[in-house]
């Protein structure tokens, strides 16, 4: 193997040694993974042995295996290799079903990996696998505490829209807090590349009839409503080919609300969902993510019936508008917990006018609202319906009608009656929103809202914090398309599932996992060189009794390579709900912990071995 590595390396080194800079291409050009901050270090020691700032081949060889030859790994290899320098295909099988637990692999598995990860072509051809290409099978996707089965689409797309998790955002546009963040066009094409599958575009009158885009009555920046929807039409189905809904949060006027059914129109194209599936309009369920794929869905209030709309649509009504009044429509984030009324604003005593008076009572909020028939008709099977409560739906709402409820209220209706929540989440699309006196724009925990099926739990993507993370975590699994499928108990409308009282439903795991070691965690901001004294938190999230925090040891001044050697069990109820967050942490001191990283899954999502 020393040949293979001398021959790797030699042509950069024709012309004598090489500096730091040479030696971090070197590792790239050898694909090898590595922070920074610890290569440095390590590149510092081996040249303060001698003069000067450059390393000879041997030196390289000393770095390389200390970045990549990790003493966990070895132990691993000769305990199945026969002579410590070569496993051979039989051998490698026997780690795969002992350490692996891959009970179904055969020799074409144990030679596949060899073929796939075997660098020097020697060993390869004799169908064994050198320590080099056990470290490059290590390291790989395949030995991911992620299911490799998980990274793609996997799941049955073919249900109705209502039976999916679908990853939702809040104040797409928003990258830094609520009131006085630039709104920038970064925000969409993120979240898009990100999978999320639901857009909150919030979208008022701008000057010349151009509708533009902000937080309303607040100070942040303002976007054409036209870039939005170019940005979204470049990004929407790069990350996954499922639809995308546009949650119009919509304060324009009839005339700008015209502009924005054109700009939609002519700027999507085909890709604008405008008419139902094969023209029905009499549906009794929602079509699925499969029938739906490519399409732009518009979710914004409606007037009148599907029907109305599709003859309209051969009549082509253009500048008419109708008014709704606010008994059947809400905006969807104006309720009671969110900004601010809105008033005519007199210039002179805006500021104090708004603060001295008492905040209008409920009652005055029944506002006519008029909606352009033009954006009226673009709306099919996402239409915003004011929530009123369970019986209400469950009596007059159609499938294709869809609530928007604000986290507090929603908080207090899955206390106070579950049982309704989920089997209202079985019929209908509810999405979820953060409390508009977040001004700071902070999210609240998803994980409350997916317990009780509702679909769009939308957060504030720009947010970093363990709730975004649970968000992302979750939209790993299925390939990360943005749909993730309900367990069945809550897509199922005769469920009598609610999270505190999980009943037959419950398919108790017991999970044991092993804490072995770290390599090349983030340095402590604190420490000069590559230091961190890191321990590490497992968190499982899930249904209340599945809730659990176990915290491992601190291995001190050592961010390199720290072992932990510990093992931690739970026992898990629900699974199929259930998230596992990896959180590490250097301890700065016994109250000051310092966040290094962290890595959250589904459970189900889980690989073993």
């Amino acid at each position: 193997s020393h040949t293979w590595f001398w021959n790797l390396i030699q042509d950069d080194f024709k012309s004598g040694n090489i500096d730091l800079d040479g030696c971090i291409r070197l590792l790239e050009k050898m694909q090898i993974t590595f922070d920074e901050d610890h290569l440095k270090h390590i590149f510092k020691k081996t040249i303060d042995k001698q003069s000067g700032d450059i390393i000879s081949m041997d030196d390289f060889r000393a770095i390389y295996r200390a970045l990549v030859h990790r003493p966990e790994f070895e132990e691993l290899f000769k305990a199945y290799s026969i002579d410590g320098n070569i496993l051979p295909n039989g051998q490698l099988l026997k780690f795969l079903a002992k350490e692996q637990f891959q009970t179904e692999a055969d020799e074409t598995t144990a030679l596949e990996i060899i073929m796939k990860y075997e660098p020097i072509d020697e060993v390869r051809k004799r169908r064994q696998m050198s320590f080099e290409g056990f470290i490059r099978y290590m390291n790989s996707n395949e030995c991911s505490i992620f299911k490799s089965q998980h990274r793609s689409v996997y799941q049955d797309m073919t249900q109705p829209l209502c039976d999916y998790f679908i990853s939702s955002s809040h104040n797409t546009y928003l990258i830094a807090d609520q009131l006085m963040g630039p709104s920038h066009l970064w925000g969409y094409s993120s979240a898009l590349l990100k999978g999320c599958r639901c857009l909150e575009i919030d979208c008022w009158d701008g000057h010349n009839n151009e509708p533009i885009v902000y937080h309303g009555h607040t100070l942040t920046s303002k976007i054409p409503f036209r870039s939005v929807i170019h940005v979204i039409d470049k990004y929407a189905f790069m990350s996954s080919s499922y639809p995308l809904v546009l949650s119009l949060e919509n304060h324009c006027s009839p005339k700008q609300q015209e502009v924005m059914a054109r700009c939609l129109k002519s700027i999507l194209g085909d890709k604008l969902l405008s008419s139902p599936l094969g023209g029905e309009t009499d549906m009794t369920q929602l079509p699925s993510p499969e029938a739906l794929k490519f399409k732009v869905l518009i979710k914004n209030k409606k007037v009148g019936t599907l029907e109305q709309s599709m003859l309209r649509m051969e009549e082509d009504s253009v500048g008419e508008a109708e008014e709704v009044s606010d008994s059947d429509v809400q905006s969807d984030d104006d309720n009671s917990e969110d900004m601010s009324p809105v008033r005519p604003k007199s210039p002179s005593k805006r500021k104090s006018d708004r603060r001295s008076s008492p905040p209008p009572q409920k009652k005055l909020k029944v506002r006519k609202t008029k909606i352009a028939l033009a954006l009226s008709d673009l709306v099919v099977y996402t239409k915003s319906q004011k929530f009123v409560d369970f019986e209400h739906s469950l009596q007059h709402q159609k499938c294709w009608e869809n609530n928007s409820i604000g986290e507090s209220q929603a908080r207090k209706l899955a206390r106070v009656s579950a049982p309704q929540f989920i089997a209202h989440t079985t019929r209908f699309i509810t999405r979820i929103y953060p409390k508009g006196s977040r001004m700071k724009s902070s999210n609240y925990n998803p994980q409350d809202f997916w317990n009780i099926g509702c679909q769009m739990v939308a957060l504030n993507f720009q947010t970093r914090g363990t709730y975004m993370e649970l968000q992302d975590g979750k939209f790993l699994d299925n390939g990360g398309c943005g749909y993730v499928l309900k367990p069945a108990f809550l897509r199922d409308r005769n469920t009598t599932f609610t999270p505190r009282n999980v009943g037959a439903y419950s398919k108790p795991m017991s999970l044991s996992i092993r804490l072995i070691s770290g390599h090349q965690l983030p340095p402590s901001a604190l420490s000069k060189t590559n230091k961190a004294d890191p321990m590490v938190q497992i968190e499982i999230y899930g249904v209340p009794e599945d809730q659990a925090r176990k915290r491992s040891s601190v291995v001190k001044s050592n961010a390199l390579c720290p072992k932990w050697n510990e093992t931690f069990s739970f026992n898990i109820q629900v699974p199929e709900l259930a998230m596992i967050r990896f959180c590490v942490e250097d301890e700065v001191s016994l109250v000051n912990k310092e966040f290094l990283g962290q890595y959250t899954l589904p459970v189900m999502s889980l690989n073993t071995g």
